[in-house]
């Protein structure tokens, strides 16, 4: 519907423009309909915090991956499908590397129970995944893959991070690739019922989406302060489990 009326408006508009062109006085349809951008730069201020967002988040984005899962899980029992017989379900998150030799942190729902993990670079390179461990309780998982000189995503100290401060949150969400959004630290020590007693959340009003999770939460120092672990179901509130546990 929504479409619909889209398609009906942009008809509306065209046509007229196109009347007002063909009754218009002599001279007036050379005039512009509207006004071209001169090209003006920002101010000098913005136009360096601009540069700097722009390097960190290149900088950030080569240490980034995306993990790929594929699980069995039961069919549904409504007939379609030969009782017992397990069903292929795929899904995708995101993750870091932290190690040149193949490391790498994601969050342990993204790999839970996996039949496989496949890790999707960068570059653009896939590689097996494997699980090395996970704790549930914090919701953290390490993978392995058989690769080297990779790019690595330094960690912080996220006991220094104050509410206020600009973070990005990187990540895949719903399977869009590369993907950074920009926030600050709304709330510092954000405890959630879902996690063990003891583990504090960052809240951040930087997007954390579906395929966000196992993704970084940076500092404006290009440190890992947090790992992006859940939202809110409006997505307009994101959680990250701080790095210093």
């Amino acid at each position: 519907m929504t479409r619909l009326r889209s398609r009906q408006l942009l008809r509306a508009l065209t046509a007229f423009v196109l009347a007002l062109v063909l009754t218009a006085p002599a001279g007036w349809a050379a005039e512009p309909l509207w006004k071209e951008s001169q090209g003006t730069a920002p101010p000098p201020e913005i136009a360096r915090l601009n540069d700097f967002m722009n390097g960190l988040a290149e900088r950030l984005k080569s240490s980034l991956v995306q993990v790929r899962v594929r699980r069995a899980v039961e069919p549904q029992a409504d007939g379609s499908e030969t009782p017992g017989t397990p069903e292929e379900r795929r899904t995708s998150g995101s993750g870091f590397i932290i190690r040149e030799d193949g490391f790498l942190v994601t969050n342990a729902h993204v790999v839970s129970e996996a039949e496989r993990i496949q890790v999707k670079l960068a570059d653009g390179r896939r590689f097996e995944g494997r699980l090395v461990g996970q704790d549930d309780r914090v919701d953290l998982a390490l993978v392995k893959i058989e690769a080297t000189g990779l790019p690595v995503a330094p960690l912080g100290d996220s006991n220094r991070l104050r509410v206020g401060e600009f973070v990005l949150a990187l990540g895949h969400p719903f399977g869009l690739e590369q993907t950074v959004s920009f926030g600050i630290v709304s709330r510092k020590g954000a405890p959630l019922q879902v996690a063990a007693p003891g583990f504090d959340f960052i809240q951040t009003d930087a997007a954390v989406n579906p395929g966000n999770s196992g993704g970084p939460l940076v500092n404006m120092a290009g440190e890992v302060v947090g790992i992006n672990s859940m939202a809110a179901r409006n997505g307009t509130i994101g959680f990250a489990m701080p790095v210093n546990l």
